[in-house]
């Protein structure tokens, strides 16, 4: 069969399973999620032979260390998989819910439902407990997928998929509602995003290459987000103490992560007191600084910023750091430079806060709080599919609501239009 025909096929089994899966009720996709944990734990020395080839294939091609242990199922690993698949059970089901029921002077109703997108295709890298997340927040907001993950994971993703269809055949629902493409050639990617007739939405989960290539390429509308390009302002009016401990958590806390700080903001009037204090901290934990003239000024053994600091997410221990006027250069600043993911605030002055609550054209946007919170756990999604950066549809971390779309509802009694 070839890669084109396949996928066709792919597509029309997922299709068939998301109108099936759009009629299930919360119980029988909860006791799949159940299922699906528990079909985990029993095959976890499958799961981990499964593993071990795609560990052995790794080392052979020569994946750093830091590759091969996103790739290694652990006994802990695969336990932390089952347990996120009974959170995701537990969870409010999205579906079906009505909101915004309003009577019109004719007499109907007039409201919304939530419903599933239909069939979502995911492609992404490295981590096999993708495919069970994945799987899980689909499964939940009543959507099927098609998932392909990549070359790299190809044994672990097709035992982790042999779990969740047993789970899902032991809930009496469609098998194919989780597919995980069994290729690994990279023309199934490209038939995926030209499957207009079958998928209705692409999220991208990796690099920036992949998702790039998904944005140029593909058919189907993308929630995706491209780069992480997070800022922390801090105003004159901030407390200090607060704001290292802000500014220092937002960069610190993990490196290689999207919602990471990657350019410092601080107001004239309290550069002087709150800089040399972080710069000391910093370079404790041998974080690269490099800075404005002005901050330059006040640390002078930094390496001076260029304008490509401004637009780069390093994603490791590098800050770059701008002396600004105030909030206005600082919101000047981030709308031009950010990448519209997190930008948080630190201050005192309720009505500063305000103005850039409302100003900043960012997906997450915080005051006295890390960047690291803009994460779909912390704000109480239950998980997260990704974090999106666009405007249309979803935005900022995409849970359960953000994998579910909308209808219009009438109710009348016998109305008819004028």
């Amino acid at each position: 069969m070839t890669i084109a025909a396949y996928m066709e096929q792919v597509g029309q089994q997922a299709r068939a399973a998301a109108r099936l899966l759009a009629k299930a009720d919360t119980n029988a996709k909860n006791q799949a999620l159940t299922f699906m944990a528990q079909a985990l734990l029993d095959n976890e020395a499958a799961l981990r032979a499964e593993n071990a080839k795609d560990l052995d294939a790794g080392r052979a091609k020569g994946l750093d260390a830091a590759m091969l242990d996103r790739l290694t199922l652990s006994p802990k690993y695969i336990a932390t998989m089952a347990e996120g698949l009974r959170q995701i059970a537990a969870l409010p089901d999205p579906i079906g819910t009505i909101t915004d029921m309003n009577y019109r002077p004719s007499g109907i109703q007039v409201g919304k439902m939530r419903v599933p997108l239909g069939v979502v295709g995911i492609i992404y890298e490295s981590r096999p407990n993708v495919t069970a997340d994945a799987a899980a927040l689909c499964l939940k907001s009543g959507n099927a997928c098609i998932l392909r993950g990549g070359s790299e994971a190809i044994y672990s993703n097709q035992a982790i998929a042999h779990c969740v269809q047993q789970g899902l055949k032991a809930a009496g629902l469609p098998a194919h509602a989780v597919q995980v493409v069994e290729t690994t050639d990279r023309a199934a990617v490209g038939e995926l995003l030209r499957a207009k007739a079958y998928v209705d939405v692409i999220i991208p989960r990796g690099g920036k290459g992949l998702i790039e290539r998904v944005s140029n390429e593909s058919l189907i509308p993308v929630i995706k987000h491209l780069d992480g390009i997070c800022h922390v302002y801090i105003d004159d009016e901030a407390d200090i103490p607060m704001a290292i401990k802000i500014a220092d958590n937002a960069k610190t806390h993990r490196y290689g992560t999207c919602n990471t700080m990657e350019t410092l903001l601080v107001a004239q009037g309290i550069a002087d007191k709150v800089l040399p204090p972080l710069a000391d901290l910093y370079h404790s934990k041998q974080v690269e600084l490099r800075g404005c003239e002005k901050t330059r000024a006040i640390l002078p053994a930094i390496k001076a910023a260029t304008d490509e600091d401004w637009v780069t997410e390093y994603l490791a221990p590098i800050l770059s750091i701008r002396i600004v006027d105030g909030v206005d250069q600082a919101i000047d600043h981030i709308n031009t430079y950010s990448s519209q993911h997190t930008d948080s605030i630190v201050t005192n002055n309720y009505t500063k806060a305000r103005r850039f609550l409302r100003e900043v054209d960012s997906s997450s946007v915080m005051v006295n709080a890390s960047t690291r919170f803009a994460d779909g756990f912390e704000y109480g999604l239950g998980a997260e599919i990704g974090i999106s950066t666009d405007k249309i549809h979803a935005r900022g971390p995409v849970g359960l609501e953000g994998l579910t779309s909308q209808k219009f509802i009438v109710l009348g009694h016998g109305q008819v239009r004028i």
